[in-house]
Formats: structure tokens, C-alpha cells, sequence
């Protein structure tokens, strides 16, 4: 780590010392290790939430994890979000030899060691997601899952060079930051506001003397914050997650209702035959599809069968989609072992891991199943505008 990685800031009468680390090196854990030692601070700020600090400390949190409990509650999308970013740095550590975030494991020890405050500094990683969720245009969130979920699947071997450049950045961060160059409107909320989020509470923290560990990344963005001190109304508005957008809200509605106000006026109006044609067509367009994707997750048969009949439906009903179905029977049928959630860490580093666990199997199971539907929704929306 070199001296650019450590910055001295001085403000009134308060020192803050700004370590940019490498969340997959060793050398930053040294590093962070030895400036605690050194400048026994008051307060070590670190660049984590109490969700991502509990994951850190806790090898085996993944065993305590109840899938079924996560669909039923809607939160399979977010989870599968989480998965997908923790799946990128698992593969980044497993490379460099370093398990990812370890430096902000080992300054939160040491400060406990040294009997210094800590204070986790950076947002609500699902305020964060849900923030640029609902910030963003349709297409772009289409682009933004495009490259999240590449990066889940893709196979990616670094050489020497990127290995270095690795080791001076903040892995997370190199993800986010290249979903920024594609997205402006994302890296503002992924990159920019936390840095704007994590300088206020730094400022904030108790103490003469503060020292801040975040991601080298950061680092230029913090530092630039901490010199003109953000406003409580602007910590307040990025620490929210917005309402849905009007139209968000509109367009779950709006299709099943087009959708049935054409069933309705074909079997009234229009010809019986095609209003027959056109049924079957719905069902087996949204049936079929659903049930490919559930098969690429290599779902359970019984799960399969499920798609197919529950897609139809569950496209008229904007309360619960496909997804949710095939995923609690998959949950069900295929409970996931003690060693399933057991491995789901290492299993993350393996495209052939997700299919192959059985947790992360519901995950794709809701996923493929979900697009499915989607797509024979729209296919079959296209049939039933002739049937009048």
C-alpha cells in the first residue's frame, strides 16, 4: 500500500486519517492493522453496515438462512441481487488469496482489541439497491440486471496486471463503477452518494483523533466531501428509499387488466373460435415459457408442472408472480440441506455452484421462471389483440 492509499484531513479540531484499502489484500489488512496500532484513534470508521458487518464476523450466517421464509416474504430479487455482488468478490479473493472485506473485519477487531469506538459508516446496502432500483428508467434496469447478473455467471480469470490493480481498489466498487460508465444515473447512486453518506458520518464520529477505513475507490470522493460538509437534509434524502414510481405502480394493474378486458370483449363480441384459440394461446405461451425457465434452473419436475399451470394465473394477478410459486415449491419439494447452506459462500465462486446448491437453485428457479412468464405474457398479449 502506498502513501497515496493514506490521507491525514484536518478539520477544526478533529484529525481524520482516510485509509483506501483493497477489499481482496493482504497488504491492506497489514496496513489497517498497523495505523490502528499506531495512531490508537479515538473512533475507526469503517465502510460497512451492520448487514455486511454481521455477514464478515459470521463465516457461518449463511446456515441460519431460511429460503422459504425469504420467498414468502418477497425478498427472493433482493437476496438474488446480493448474491450476485458477493459472487463477484468471492471469485476476485479466491484469486488473490484474501477473503473479500477482511480488512474491514480485521480494523473492527483491532479497534475492539485497542479500545477504540467503531462507528459503520456506510449505507444500508438495501437502501442503496433499491435506490438505484426505483431510480431508474425501465430500459436502464434492464441493462443494470444484464450486468449484474453476467457478472454472477461470468468466468473471469485476471492476470498479474489486473491482479495489481485489484489489490488498489475496492473490488465492490470496480463492479459498481463499471455499471456507472454504462449508467451515469446508477454510479450517482452507487458510488457517489455513498461516498457523500459515508464523509458525513466520519465527520460526525466522535473523538480528536478518527481514523476511516473504505475502499481506495472512495477515497477521491470522501475526501472532496469531508472539505465541504454535506447538508442533514441531504443525508436524509439519500438515506431513503423512494416510492415507487406512479407508472411502476399503474403497470402491474394495467396489463392483466388490458388483458382481461380482451377476453372479456372476444367472448362477447368476437368470434368464439379465435376467442378459444387465443385462450389456449395464453396459456400455453406463458405456461411453456415459464416452465423452460424453470427447467434451465433444473427445477424439480413437480416444480416444472407448477410453472405451467401457475404462470397463466399468476400473469393475470399483479399480487404474486410465477416466480414466487415455482420458487416455494422448489423450496418445498427440494428443501436445501445443512450442506447446502453450509457451502453457499464457496458455491458463489462456481457458475456450476448455483445450480448445484440447493439454496441457490430456488433463487434461479424464481428467476428463470420469472422471465418466462414475463416473455409469454408479452407473446401472448400479441395474439390476443386479433381475437376481436
Amino acid at each position: 500500500m502506498t502513501s497515496s492509499d493514506i490521507h491525514r484531513v484536518q478539520i477544526d479540531d478533529k484529525e481524520i486519517l482516510l485509509v483506501g484499502t483493497a477489499h481482496v489484500s493482504q497488504e491492506s489488512i497489514d496496513t489497517v492493522r498497523q495505523v490502528i496500532i499506531d495512531e490508537a484513534p479515538d473512533t475507526v470508521c469503517v465502510e460497512l453496515d451492520s448487514q455486511r458487518l454481521q455477514a464478515l464476523q459470521d463465516k457461518n450466517h449463511w446456515e441460519s438462512l431460511n429460503i422459504f421464509q425469504v420467498v414468502r416474504k418477497g425478498q427472493a430479487a433482493f437476496l438474488l441481487a446480493n448474491l450476485a455482488l458477493a459472487s463477484f468478490q468471492k471469485r476476485m479473493g479466491l484469486q488473490t488469496g484474501v477473503r473479500p472485506g477482511a480488512e474491514l473485519a480485521a480494523a473492527v477487531e483491532c479497534a475492539k482489541e485497542h479500545e477504540a469506538q467503531v462507528e459503520l459508516v456506510d449505507r444500508n446496502i438495501r437502501t442503496t439497491l433499491l435506490r438505484a432500483w426505483r431510480k431508474t428508467g425501465f430500459w436502464k434496469k434492464m441493462h443494470l440486471l444484464a450486468v449484474l447478473f453476467a457478472s454472477m455467471f461470468e468466468s473471469h480469470k485476471v492476470d498479474e496486471e489486473e491482479l495489481a490493480r485489484l489489490r488498489e481498489t475496492d473490488t465492490l466498487s470496480a463492479m459498481l463503477e463499471e455499471m456507472g460508465e454504462m449508467l451515469p444515473s446508477v454510479k450517482t447512486i452507487l458510488v457517489d452518494e455513498r461516498d457523500t453518506y459515508m464523509s458525513h458520518f466520519i465527520g460526525k464520529a466522535d473523538g480528536k483523533k478518527i481514523v476511516a477505513i473504505v475502499g481506495a475507490a472512495h477515497l477521491p470522493g470522501i475526501l472532496k466531501k469531508l472539505k465541504n460538509e454535506s447538508s442533514a437534509d441531504e443525508i436524509a434524502e439519500i438515506s431513503t428509499i423512494p416510492e415507487k414510481p406512479f407508472i411502476s405502480k399503474i403497470i402491474p394493474w394495467l396489463i392483466p387488466g388490458v388483458v382481461v378486458a380482451l377476453f372479456i370483449a372476444g367472448f362477447f363480441l368476437g368470434d368464439r373460435d379465435r376467442f378459444t384459440e387465443a385462450a389456449i394461446a395464453w396459456i400455453l405461451a406463458n405456461g411453456i415459457l415459464s416452465a423452460i425457465g424453470t427447467i434451465l434452473a433444473l427445477g424439480h419436475p413437480l416444480t416444472v408442472v407448477t410453472a405451467f399451470i401457475a404462470a397463466p394465473i399468476t400473469s393475470l394477478n399483479p399480487t404474486i408472480g410465477a416466480g414466487m410459486v415455482t420458487a416455494l415449491v422448489q423450496a418445498f419439494i427440494a428443501a436445501p440441506t445443512v450442506g447446502d447452506l453450509e457451502k453457499v459462500g464457496d458455491d458463489l465462486a462456481i457458475v456450476s455452484g448455483w445450480w448445484k446448491n440447493r439454496t441457490t437453485r430456488v433463487l434461479l428457479v424464481f428467476f428463470f421462471s420469472s422471465i418466462g412468464s414475463a416473455i409469454g405474457t408479452f407473446v401472448a398479449f400479441g395474439w390476443l389483440k386479433d381475437i376481436l
